[in-house]
């Protein structure tokens, strides 16, 4: 029989989005995406079943795992040599891991733990955080400054903003009345993305200062449970999926009194009484009537399923990728300059056993209207180099390359040759458990 797809175990690699990784009923998988129509597996375990967890750090060979056979314990693992590099056992179910160059963070629904990545040793515990029964964290890939977010309260939507690095609290952020729902950095930790658990409101903050940068409406007519909030990687869009059909992207743009004069037509007068409006109306009233709508959105073809976004440029295109609990990944164009409807130009099956049956699949899509998005698809089928210092399309995965060693922080750890990470003489757990290494 086919593998199922988890619970919670589809995850788009946080910081490398052309990395895939899956957890199963029967194991993981992980992905390379190297352009719009190759999706090459590059590894699959059978060895622990039901994984509900599975981070890779970016496009190197360390990836972390837990299963539902036992969700208190946390497994590091070298996946090109098939071996364990330690594990770590805690007093509760594991609910999310974080991962950057720097930290690997670890929480439960009642504390966090912070380990420092190159010999896996604990560094801080934060006891007694708020209740957080989805364990809903965010950590910058940038690890520089390694910030982590988590909700300050159970019953607002206070941010409580971590440095990760001096490991002292940075400060604390009001960003929504009611409970958090979803936590984004963009690439750089210099902007935090966060949306309650109604869903209708999603806002940015400047990092560290947690001044409010923008403010965008996803809808007023029903909530809705936000389930991924993603950056791109030059900061310039936001994107939010949910439980329902809907994708919204958002254009991370300030408009200013600069702006050319509109044509006198009967819209730029309404927009005008409209603004006029704002200064006699409640603050409440008005924010709310001077938020900016989607940029661009996407209707998908399922509802109520679980999806995890992300937005990349593969082959120079902007892109949107979606993948879905029942193991599929969707690829859309997105225009960067005029938005609208995101165009569906792929569809690749993660739990299929070969090409012919992804191939066949597309080969039932309808035909792809001819817009801007569609035109521009499929200029170049030759995978091209990102524009991202230090970063290949493939990250490395077909060729066994070695991570540049200004990708790491300081004092570089090498995943792909001899002398292989971790560097460990001894690995304490303490509590929050036993740490082996093998």
């Amino acid at each position: 029989a086919e593998p199922e797809a988890s619970d919670s175990g589809l995850l788009l690699s946080p910081g490398r989005l052309h990395s895939l990784a899956i957890g199963t009923t029967t194991g993981y998988r992980l992905f390379s995406l190297s352009s719009v129509e190759q999706l090459d597996q590059v590894h699959e375990s059978n060895e622990i079943p039901d994984v509900y967890i599975v981070e890779r750090l970016f496009s190197s060979s360390l990836v972390v795992v837990v299963s539902h056979a036992k969700p208190q314990q946390m497994n590091v693992y070298h996946f090109k040599k098939g071996t364990e590099i330690c594990n770590y056992s805690y007093s509760s179910k594991i609910l999310s891991i974080r991962l950057n160059r720097q930290r690997l963070v670890v929480c439960l629904e009642e504390s966090i733990y912070i380990h420092n990545i190159k010999d896996m040793k604990l560094l801080k515990t934060i006891m007694d955080t708020p209740p957080n029964t989805t364990g809903l964290c965010a950590l910058s890939i940038n690890h520089a400054n390694s910030y982590l977010a988590y909700p300050g309260s159970a019953t607002s939507g206070e941010i409580a903003l971590y440095d990760g690095n001096t490991l002292k609290t940075a400060c604390t952020i009001p960003a929504h009345d009611g409970p958090l729902a979803a936590l984004a950095f963009n690439s750089t930790g210099s902007k935090l993305a966060s949306a309650s658990e109604k869903g209708t409101v999603i806002r940015v903050f400047s990092i560290p200062g947690g001044q409010k940068l923008y403010e965008f409406r996803r809808g007023m007519k029903r909530y809705v449970n936000i389930s991924s909030l993603v950056f791109s990687m030059d900061s310039q869009f936001l994107c939010a999926s949910s439980n329902t059909e809907t994708v919204h992207i958002f254009k991370l743009e300030h408009l200013t009194d600069s702006r050319p004069e509109e044509p006198p037509t009967w819209s730029g007068y309404m927009g005008k009484m409209f603004q006029a409006a704002t200064n006699y109306l409640p603050a409440q009233v008005s924010g709310m009537m001077s938020q900016d709508r989607a940029f661009a959105t996407v209707r998908l073809n399922i509802s109520g399923q679980r999806n995890i976004c992300a937005l990349s440029t593969i082959q120079k295109l902007p892109r949107l990728l979606v993948t879905t609990s029942d193991g599929h990944l969707y690829i859309y164009n997105l225009d960067p300059q005029d938005g609208g409807e995101c165009v569906l130009i792929k569809t690749h099956s993660l739990l299929g056993s070969g090409k012919m049956e992804e191939n066949k699949e597309n080969d039932l899509q309808p035909p792809v209207p001819q817009s801007y998005a569609a035109t521009v698809a499929r200029q170049s089928t030759v995978p091209s180099t990102s524009t991202m210092p230090g970063y290949s399309e493939d990250g490395g995965a077909l060729r066994g390359e070695v991570i540049p060693e200004h990708e790491f922080a300081t004092g570089p750890v090498c995943l792909d040759d001899e002398n292989e990470f971790p560097p460990i003489i001894l690995c304490r757990g303490g509590q929050p458990g036993k740490a082996k290494r093998s």
